[in-house]
């Protein structure tokens, strides 16, 4: 099973077309028989969970049997090339998964942890936010991103969501397993979160899943 995460970056002053195709990319997606599961999403503007959209980057999620690079290909490409975009394709094999997304496992049964292993890796962390935690959670958001930013061994981050300010994730990539752990396990701002998550209940819906980079484009 391989995930591919296109990143979308549509000139200055043409983010609306990014907004547009929010829409336009659905009906391609939908008839891709190849695609066990698919998102559209926006992007947060400093790489993590963010409360300011920005409105020039848009995300494009696909989970197939295949490395399918959706933006290579039909409309969903020449889209993409007429508004002269930038792009960058992530490449992802799920090593380990734990909760739902839609109500789906949509890597299918995985391990909670996965082995260790040689090499990049990316973590993909999405919540579904509950109406009365939101000023909870955001609140709480700012330390952690910024810790997050200066961590040792971060390639690059990007929030991505579904809806604003309720359906939230971060998918970041790093050096090495090592690196990712010493921020998940170690900084205290993240650690702080992650406790007031489960005791003040957060979130309906989560989903955390490692990867293999197979490749960065």
């Amino acid at each position: 099973m391989i995930c591919v995460v296109t990143i979308v970056r549509y000139p200055k002053y043409m983010g609306y077309f990014g907004i547009l195709s929010m829409a336009l990319f659905h009906l391609p997606l939908m008839f891709n028989r190849k695609l066990s599961f698919y998102k559209l999403l926006g992007c947060g503007k400093n790489g993590t969970f963010d409360i300011h959209p920005d409105w020039r980057q848009w995300a494009i999620l696909t989970i197939s049997n295949e490395q399918l690079a959706v933006s290579n290909s039909g409309f969903i490409s020449w889209y993409i090339r007429f508004f002269k975009c930038k792009t960058q394709t992530l490449v992802l094999k799920p090593i380990s998964s734990h909760g739902t997304w839609d109500n789906r496992k949509v890597f299918g049964e995985m391990p909670h942890l996965a082995n260790e292993i040689d090499g990049k890796i990316a973590v993909l962390t999405r919540a579904t936010i509950r109406l009365t935690k939101l000023q909870s959670f955001w609140k709480n958001v700012p330390d952690v991103s910024s810790q997050m930013k200066d961590a040792r061994g971060l390639i690059a981050s990007f929030g991505i969501g579904e809806i604003p300010f309720i359906k939230q994730a971060t998918l970041s990539i790093w050096n090495d397993i090592e690196s990712m752990k010493t921020f998940a396990y170690k900084m205290k701002a993240h650690q702080t979160v992650i406790q007031k998550t489960r005791k003040e209940n957060w979130y309906s819906e989560e989903m955390f899943t490692r990867f293999e980079v197979i490749s960065m484009d």
